[in-house]
């Protein structure tokens, strides 16, 4: 009911992160189950270059969400921040190719200038919820807008804790931004 993980058991609501930490974003959708197929294909874009992997996901969002991502009423795609660094080793940042590929479809523009990643951080996977929130703090800031938007979707390509789009959805209140919605590829967890 909050994220968007799949539950095993549907006299559940909430998965056991978001039973055990408060969430400040308003909702979230997650395509898929991250099964070692869509792991390989996640993998694949961010350490190949395969953005062409990003074209069925995109597409798939848009025709099983899209109406439910309308109804949002959002303003713009917030893609989840690389460091600049990781960025110029990569090449490009994955979920900025997914937010590109969702915009069309969705009728939302893309906005890569108001969130950002001011701290590099250790890669997440391997770390508890506690330590990825550690290992997070501080590491991105959202810009002020002379007018913010109200509502945004922050788009990230895997939700595991829900550590990233927690503390990117902070940032972003900070910045006057009132309701963040989350939209993901995978889901790390399935309980």
């Amino acid at each position: 009911m909050k994220c968007g993980k799949t539950l095993l058991h549907d006299t559940k609501e909430y998965c056991r992160d978001c039973s055990r930490n408060r969430r400040s974003f308003k909702r979230g959708i997650i395509l898929a189950n991250y099964t070692p197929e869509v792991q390989k294909a996640l993998l694949d874009v961010k350490y190949h270059n395969l953005r062409q992997n990003l074209d069925f996901f995109a597409a798939e969002i848009i025709r099983l969400r899209g109406k439910q991502i309308a109804g949002w009423q959002a303003q713009a795609l917030i893609p989840v921040p690389l460091h600049p660094s990781k960025r110029r080793q990569r090449g490009f940042n994955q979920t900025e190719e997914l937010c590109r590929r969702l915009s069309a479809g969705l009728q939302l523009p893309v906005d890569t200038s108001l969130l950002y990643r001011r701290k590099k951080t250790l890669p997440q996977k391997g770390l508890t919820n506690r330590q990825r929130m550690a290992n997070l703090a501080e590491a991105f800031v959202a810009e002020r807008r002379t007018e913010p938007y109200h509502t945004v979707i922050l788009v990230d390509d895997i939700y595991t804790t829900g550590s990233t789009a927690e503390l990117c959805t902070r940032a972003l209140m900070a910045a006057g931004v009132e309701t963040v919605y989350v939209l993901c590829v995978a889901a790390g967890v399935v309980e």
